[in-house]
């Protein structure tokens, strides 16, 4: 009977957080340095909104300033790059983010690539995902969650070297960026192979997978047929169903009158977990080990921006 063990995601963020703060401590003590990062939302998305209370919850626990800059949703996107000019230009802010999604009037990439590099606390500008390709120094910054699921493979203490990894996905912020950070050793890469919406078969690529990462959003798309026996499973995905009881009938909230729901990732996790030798619960998985990355991106430009040494993320 396989063993399976659950890679706790508030464990590696608690870690992280402790490195962290050991740097936050030491800008503030020795360079009198606070970073500040400005997180912009456009419009009234309540995911975007839940994601940004999780931001500021943890710059408040680290000691970071951070200011929430709300836009309505008819903003243009002249007027949205005339505000990002401006914080490029103010002194006082280290890292700008720019939440998605953005309405359909303004256009995603241009206003990202918008954001000076040197402020890119996503690493999502053109400029830093090149500098992913080239892979000639470890990255400073990178797509924060594409960061996180590294974070969580090197939790198992498992070496990639030579295995085949299979990324099912393939967005500028999560899918490529990992396909990238994984080929970026000249000897200790894993084989990766990227499934997408176009792939013929899926489960003949994930069946051969040593690693499966997931990040489609779409509950329940791999299954346990999907995988092979100790397979490693990087859960990506978040998603909210509604809770059904045992006639597959909807649970009524009797608070609200609406139907119950829960959050669930792209993984059937209760089955492939008897399966896989490694896996990432949804919740507490990846998506718990996001926001602190995104704190350590800011601490390495914070270090560029004043001409510090910074090391950058070590992946093997």
């Amino acid at each position: 009977m396989n063993t399976t063990n659950i890679i706790d995601g508030n464990k590696i963020a608690n870690r992280i957080k402790n490195e962290v703060q050991q740097q936050l401590e030491e800008l503030k003590n020795k360079f009198s340095i606070t970073p500040k990062i400005v997180s912009i939302i456009v419009g009234e998305n309540p995911a975007t909104k839940v994601y940004v209370n999780t931001q500021c919850k943890v710059c408040e626990e680290l000691g970071v300033k951070i200011e929430v800059l709300s836009l309505n949703n008819d903003i243009t996107e002249d007027e949205l790059e005339q505000r990002i000019e401006q914080l490029n230009a103010d002194k006082d802010v280290n890292a700008i983010m720019l939440n998605l999604p953005l309405p359909q009037q303004l256009n995603q990439r241009k206003l990202q690539n918008k954001i000076l590099p040197l402020k890119d606390v996503e690493g999502i500008t053109a400029e830093n995902l090149g500098k992913l390709f080239y892979a000639e120094t470890p990255p400073v910054v990178a797509p924060c969650t594409a960061l996180a699921v590294i974070e969580c493979l090197k939790e198992t203490k498992v070496e990639l070297k030579g295995k085949e990894v299979v990324i099912v996905g393939h967005s500028e912020i999560v899918g490529k960026p990992i396909l990238m950070l994984l080929l970026s050793s000249l000897f200790n890469s894993p084989t990766p192979t990227v499934c997408h919406i176009a792939t013929k078969n899926l489960a003949e690529h994930t069946k051969n997978a040593d690693v499966l990462i997931v990040a489609v959003g779409k509950p329940n798309l791999i299954t346990a047929d999907m995988v092979k026996e100790g397979v490693i499973v990087i859960d990506v995905g978040i998603n909210r169903v509604k809770i059904l009881d045992e006639n597959g009938k909807e649970i009524i909230d009797e608070k609200t009158g609406k139907p119950k729901t829960k959050i669930v990732g792209d993984v059937d996790f209760e089955n492939v977990s008897k399966k896989s030798s490694f896996i990432t619960p949804v919740p507490g998985g990846v998506g718990a080990v996001t926001p602190c990355i995104l704190i350590k991106n800011l601490v390495n430009l914070v270090k560029l921006q004043y001409n510090l040494p910074t090391e950058g993320y070590k992946i093997f």
